[in-house]
């Protein structure tokens, strides 16, 4: 049995050391352009640079989305940023279109290629083609199922990998060719830049009552048509890792540095259990409720083990549910007095009930008492963004772990 690469998502250098901190075997990141995610922060030149250099040195892969689905205008800067890929010699390029494929081949030939979901990778012959022309790894549609993705698997040559997504929100146009976006905000999602209307309330107008809306009801319960619930695999490792899937990709670019190190740390455990025994192995419900406090819609297992019906999607609100935050994040350490160093991300006061997320420990709660400002003078709340304070914890932990609080109901 190959252990299946852990692959995270980083919408910034912050996030990137955070998947790594955590347990990413991989990450992947997007330039300034041609990348699917315009609302992610991205990186520029330097930005990759130093990406590459954290990645080399961890012993880590570092690929780059070039995914877009590109228009004339898109191409005539497209050289250039190959040409800098070529230097920077990442572990791949993600790319989904067949004219930047072998743009990248001529002006980066020495960049391994990995072929986009958004190629709508969902047949034997499809992995198989990609591979006859260089690709080393196929995205599977998330369209498939488990079993599909098994019989592509059992079809392709041997040395061609298979990535899927396992974690995170999901797209209700196939293969993420979303249209509607284009249509209704004047922003392409095929370009990155997707305005979300499947998330939209909508209603009905009828053509002699302009102004008058009639909502639009499922039943009783809601409005939200295209609102699909995110996707969470966490259950199902072992059926994965039998499918034939070498890469376990999390979705999530535009998510938080918390977001990022729960949901790596979780996936990152249960692989690990798996893996050391597959015998023994048995799912631990704490990565499942570990999985609850970071933002979600919901979970659902999509398409991979049968088609989705109603229960899939979320009708009564597009909102996210968000039951913790962090109020602190760790900087540093005192060696003298004992003191863990935090800096504030939201305001908490002493005596508050916080839990501790680190990476390869269990996370736990504690209370927040001796709370002190830099200097040690007692305080009884951090009020102040980025204060930075004093902490006494049970246990010493790493920097950039993160102290997260229940919010208020």
């Amino acid at each position: 049995m190959n252990k299946p690469e852990l692959l995270a998502p980083a919408g910034s250098l912050e996030r990137l050391e955070t998947a790594l901190l955590f347990g990413a075997d991989a990450v992947y990141a997007g330039g300034e352009a041609f990348s699917m995610r315009t609302a992610a922060k991205n990186f520029s030149s330097e930005d990759l640079k130093r990406a590459r250099e954290l990645t080399l040195a961890k012993n880590k892969k570092l690929y780059i989305a070039t995914n877009i689905i590109p228009h004339n205008e898109d191409m005539e800067a497209l050289p250039a940023f190959l040409e800098e890929m070529a230097e920077l010699e990442p572990d791949a390029l993600i790319i989904s279109d067949l004219g930047v494929f072998f743009m990248a081949k001529r002006l980066a030939p020495k960049v391994p290629i990995h072929i986009s979901t958004q190629a709508n990778n969902t047949n034997a012959e499809t992995f198989a083609a990609w591979h006859s022309l260089g690709a080393g790894r196929v995205v599977a549609a998330r369209e498939l199922s488990l079993a599909e993705i098994k019989e592509i698997h059992d079809k392709i040559p041997q040395e061609l990998e298979i990535e899927a997504f396992v974690h995170g929100a999901m797209c209700i146009s196939y293969s993420g060719r979303c249209l509607l976006s284009g249509y209704m905000a004047g922003r392409d999602s095929n370009r990155g830049n997707c305005a979300h209307p499947c998330r939209w309330n909508y209603s009905l107008v009828e053509e002699q009552r302009p102004g008058e809306y009639y909502p639009v009801f499922e039943g009783e319960r809601g409005t939200f048509l295209f609102n699909s619930k995110d996707l969470c695999m966490i259950e199902y490792i072992p059926q994965l890792i039998e499918a034939g899937i070498s890469s376990f990709k999390i979705e999530g670019r535009v998510k938080t540095e918390y977001y990022v190190a729960t949901v790596v740390k979780a996936y990152r455990e249960a692989i690990d259990r798996y893996c050391e025994s597959p015998e023994t192995y048995r799912f631990d419900p704490a990565w499942l409720e570990e999985l609850s406090k970071v933002s979600n819609r919901r979970y659902t297992t999509g398409f991979y083990l049968g088609r989705p019906d109603e229960t899939a999607q979320v009708y009564e609100s597009s909102a996210y549910v968000r039951n913790y935050e962090v109020s602190a994040v760790v900087i540093g350490y005192d060696e003298e007095t004992g003191d863990t160093l935090i800096e504030q991300r939201n305001r908490f006061f002493t005596g508050d009930t916080l839990e501790a997320v680190a990476p390869f420990i269990p996370s736990f709660a504690f209370k927040a008492e001796n709370l002190r400002d830099a200097e040690g003078n007692p305080v009884e709340s951090a009020p102040h963004p980025k204060q930075v304070l004093r902490l006494k914890l049970p246990e010493r932990l790493p920097e950039m772990s993160l102290l997260r609080r229940k919010r208020d109901e």
